[in-house]
């Protein structure tokens, strides 16, 4: 059997999480205190030298120029979604259900979330990875989580979500970050329909990207090299909407689209006039959409 490889994304991911919670309190869209037990040695000294603002320049500046765009968006985006989610939250829904976990410690850094029922959906492999990681970091494992062990080659979302005890009747959050470019439109078409079949108000919280990109119709800073990169580390990205269509393609699914914002505006979101200096990662897009009334 081969060895469990975590994902490289993913640990990039937590890389630049851990970067921006390593800026002075005052300063940093969030705080992801978990975020370096996710990243090898050698990026976790990055992460912890650059408390030292010199240092944090420095690794800043190499990340940019190795990953041109990646680190902004990633804490962008990072900081929309939380937002997101918490706006969700405020209209009394209890339930969230986050699809493909992997490193994401939403659970555990955010205290809005212990009102509530979080499902973690993803490989047992990636979970028990997760927890094993985690043990050092916590006391206790926090009694609201669920961890739900799917294997999607063989099983049906539905099936093990609800065998977990999430109720469908119930309005629910759904995040679904950094998947769905992944997937084949047969299995992004499964989710967003078990998606419409929740109760009313129940919200998609969900990042895609370009379909230019992928078609090469559209010219994106390093679109080409990243996809041969991705390809390469057997990661490929395969799957994407075209912007322009998403609000058309959620209707046939029965969702509502609210918003969606690609990288340079979800930067110039959070980072102001600074975000106009910052290139790359424009093919990226997060977006927020819900069940209305009557479409379940």
């Amino acid at each position: 059997m081969k060895r469990f490889q975590p994902s490289r994304t993913a640990e990039y991911m937590a890389f630049f999480r851990a970067l921006e919670s390593a800026r002075p309190a005052s300063q940093r869209l969030f705080n992801d205190p978990f975020a370096p037990y996710f990243v090898r040695p050698y990026l976790r000294r990055a992460a912890s030298v650059s408390r030292w603002a010199p240092a944090a320049a420095i690794v800043n500046r190499y990340s940019d120029l190795r990953l041109p765009g990646a680190r902004t968006s990633a804490v962008a985006r990072t900081k929309m979604i939380d937002d997101a989610l918490l706006e969700a939250l405020r209209t009394q829904i209890s339930q969230v259900v986050i699809l493909g976990a992997g490193f994401d410690c939403r659970a555990y850094r955010m205290a809005e979330l212990g009102n509530t029922v979080v499902f973690e959906v993803d490989h047992p492999a990636t979970l028990a990875m997760k927890l094993d990681r985690l043990r050092p970091a916590l006391l206790r494992t926090p009694e609201n989580i669920r961890y739900v062990e799917i294997d999607f080659l063989r099983q049906a979302l539905p099936e093990v979500l609800m065998g977990a005890g999430f109720q469908s009747s119930r309005p629910a959050v759904f995040l679904w970050e950094g998947v769905s470019h992944y997937l084949t439109p047969e299995a992004v078409d499964s989710v967003l329909h078990f998606v419409a079949a929740c109760a009313p108000r129940t919200r998609l919280i969900f990042t895609y990207i370009h379909a230019g990109m992928l078609d090469h119709s559209v010219a994106f800073k390093s679109a080409a090299r990243l996809l041969r990169d991705f390809k390469s580390i057997s990661e490929p990205w395969i799957f994407g909407l075209n912007p322009e269509d998403v609000r058309a393609f959620l209707r046939d699914h029965a969702l509502h689209l609210d918003r969606d914002l690609g990288a340079a505006e979800y930067r110039k979101l959070y980072f102001g006039k600074s975000a106009e200096r910052m290139v790359g990662y424009e093919f990226y897009h997060v977006a927020v959409a819900h069940v209305e009334d009557g479409s379940a």
